[in-house]
């Protein structure tokens, strides 16, 4: 594809270079051509098509079109879209047709934006390679033979692979990050509430957070300007004042940076990773930015906590699922208590039946105080200490994932070691802090990124730092 941005594409609509159809046209073609990565689960051709075509009758009848015209979006399978099929990469939502839509996905439909597809993702988004999904794995479009991330991985590869100009995923503890990082792309995890949560299907409610993988930060602050504000349907997003974040300029004034100085050294860390860490303290360095060292108290409870957190989470979200109203119900269940088991054990795949266990567990009677009050506590501990790092600092630095990507099916049989990847992005979840993942140039063959974290409902100080400090700036 030509272009790479919304700009680049927008201009050439206007100066009559190209076509809608003929752009979404090449993403269907790259599609079919990227198929053995198994990025969709549904894609929308006739209706995506249908859409184009009329935008550019009214282009050429001089109407005024939204600000996201000839922009081609994915939605990754946990984003509700009326009259579409969603299913959480879940065999338990088969069958199901969603009866309305997203709040963020439908405030980027107003503004014309066209919706390619559905991209795979981890069941209910639970996991960190896009191997838990109904759907099979998505392949890393740079080597086939591994992960790409998770669980917004299919939408990560979607734009990877060109058969999209960008992406929408979720993040519940790094979902959009950690594969933005592993497929050379710029994701986006905003402030816990600034984006309706309305429409996403429910992992964890206190964690979960839209979020946007693409090419360029540029084209991430104006589907997060277009997408974010209160929602009536949405009591955490708060009605507060929203920035014109696309038109903010980039920012290459010095910052003070902190970054844990025991990370930047750490032998948990791939070789590869270290080294991309040091070339981007560096490079901040280089540009003036003051790097500070700084302590954090609670790296050994960040893991335990989150999933503790989570799991809760989970095991009252998914109850929904049951098998009677909608999706997926066993056919040989004789009674009522039959339905229930039958239809869950054969609709939930084996991570999302183990952290529901694992949920079920630490909110039950004796253990309640024990794990969930505990991890509550915890969580307000690491919230406070970071929210004092970033009062006396602009921005916390640090990797995205331990790891490269990993060869498909090495962590299948191992969860604690997929658990573990998570480590450096659940924090920004667990605090609701805004959060970045940014391609790092490197002489790895597979992609690498670097993590920044701002202070709440700072998103547009993170945006404007990320054009000036990217790789395309």
């Amino acid at each position: 594809m030509a272009y790479n941005s919304i700009q680049a594409t927008q201009a050439a609509l206007e100066r009559g270079e190209v076509k809608t159809t003929d752009l979404v046209g090449e993403y269907l073609a790259a599609i079919n051509e990227h198929a053995h990565l198994n990025i969709y689960v549904e894609v929308f051709a006739e209706e995506a098509m249908r859409i184009a075509k009329r935008q550019d009758e009214a282009r050429a009848q001089g109407a005024r079109l939204g600000k996201m015209a000839g922009v081609i979006l994915s939605i990754k399978d946990v984003i509700c879209y009326e009259g579409h099929a969603v299913s959480a990469g879940s065999k338990i939502l088969e069958g199901f047709v969603s009866p309305y839509t997203a709040t963020a996905l439908q405030r980027l439909l107003d503004e014309d934006v066209i919706v390619i597809g559905r991209t795979n993702c981890d069941e209910f988004a639970m996991g960190s390679g896009n191997e838990n999904s109904f759907y099979g794995p998505t392949r890393n479009a740079a080597d086939v033979t591994r992960v790409p991330g998770g669980s917004s991985g299919g939408a990560a590869v979607s734009v990877q692979a060109g058969t999209c100009l960008l992406a929408m995923g979720s993040s519940t503890g790094g979902s959009v990050r950690q594969p933005a990082s592993f497929c050379g792309l710029f994701g986006f995890k905003p402030t816990y509430g600034r984006i309706s949560r309305h429409g996403l299907i429910a992992y964890g409610s206190s964690f979960d957070q839209i979020g946007y993988l693409a090419n360029n930060p540029q084209d991430i602050a104006l589907a997060l300007q277009l997408s974010a504000g209160a929602d009536m349907y949405d009591a955490t997003a708060p009605n507060k004042i929203l920035p014109a974040y696309s038109t903010q300029p980039a920012e290459t004034e010095p910052k003070s940076i902190a970054y844990f100085a025991d990370l930047m050294e750490s032998e948990a860390l791939a070789p590869e990773i270290r080294a991309a860490m040091q070339k981007t303290f560096a490079k901040f360095e280089a540009a003036g930015h003051k790097m500070v060292p700084v302590k954090f108290s609670y790296f050994d409870y960040v893991v335990p906590a989150y999933y503790v957190l989570t799991t809760a989470e989970a095991s009252s979200n998914l109850s929904r699922f049951d098998g009677m109203r909608y999706g997926h119900r066993a056919q040989d269940a004789n009674n009522l208590n039959e339905t229930y088991t039958k239809s869950r054990t054969e609709g939930f795949g084996t991570e999302v039946q183990r952290r529901i266990l694992l949920g079920t567990f630490v909110l039950s009677s004796g253990y309640y105080d024990a794990y969930y009050g505990k991890a509550q506590k915890v969580r307000r501990l690491i919230r406070d200490q970071l929210q004092g790092i970033l009062d006396a600092h602009d921005f916390i630095l640090m990797p995205v994932s331990p790891s490269a990507p990993w060869p498909i099916g090495e962590q299948t049989d191992d969860p604690v070691a997929n658990y573990l990847a998570d480590i450096y992005t659940v924090l920004a979840n667990l605090a609701g802090l805004p959060a970045a993942a940014i391609p790092v140039e490197t002489d790895s063959p597979l992609p690498v990124g670097y993590q920044l974290m701002a202070d709440q409902w700072e998103e547009g100080k993170l945006l404007q730092f990320m054009r000036g400090m990217s790789i395309d700036a």
